[in-house]
């Protein structure tokens, strides 16, 4: 993709395929939040996670948390070990402008439409356990991308943005 490009469900796709990247994609109804996943079956439930697309209280520093879809995060906690400044959630300007998404999208793939590579991604230590899966959208809500959580990773840094295994 080039710089001016966007990311979208088919060059998502289409760069994994590239890459040799081994994925299953389950196509699906949209799903806005974690509730509705209980609606729809998936290969890998496991897998499935959850987003928080935030930032610090100056706007300066903007990160991606993924953690396991069953999981709560705790804003401050995650301060506090990280040393950050208060965090918050961005808005959904600031979601457009970063990942090039809209509310109820937010996936870790939307990080290759982060040209300024502005956004640090947090992806929850447990998705690299036994089976090490993860599912996450390909930057549109409709489907998931099933995948190793090492590819995952492997693809955002290959792109320049900071990937870090946290404990949630």
């Amino acid at each position: 993709m080039s710089e001016r490009e966007t990311a979208g469900r088919e060059e998502i796709l289409n760069l994994l395929r590239e890459r040799g990247v081994w994925f299953e994609l389950t196509e699906h109804r949209a799903v806005y939040h974690m509730g509705e996943l209980c609606e729809a079956e998936f290969p890998y439930p496991e897998g499935s996670a959850k987003n928080l697309f935030v930032r610090d209280d100056k706007r300066r520093n903007f990160y991606l948390i993924t953690v396991k879809g069953e999981k709560r995060v705790d804003l401050k906690a995650f301060r506090r070990v990280k040393g950050t400044r208060p965090l918050s959630f961005c808005s959904e300007s600031e979601l457009m402008s970063l990942l090039g998404l809209t509310a109820g999208s937010v996936s870790p793939f939307g990080v290759l439409n982060d040209q300024g590579r502005r956004v640090e991604v947090f992806l929850d230590r447990e998705f690299f356990d036994d089976p090490g899966m993860i599912g996450v959208h390909p930057n549109d809500n409709t489907a998931t991308v099933w995948m190793r959580t090492e590819d995952l990773a492997a693809v955002i840094e290959g792109h320049g943005n900071k990937v870090e295994m946290v404990s949630v």
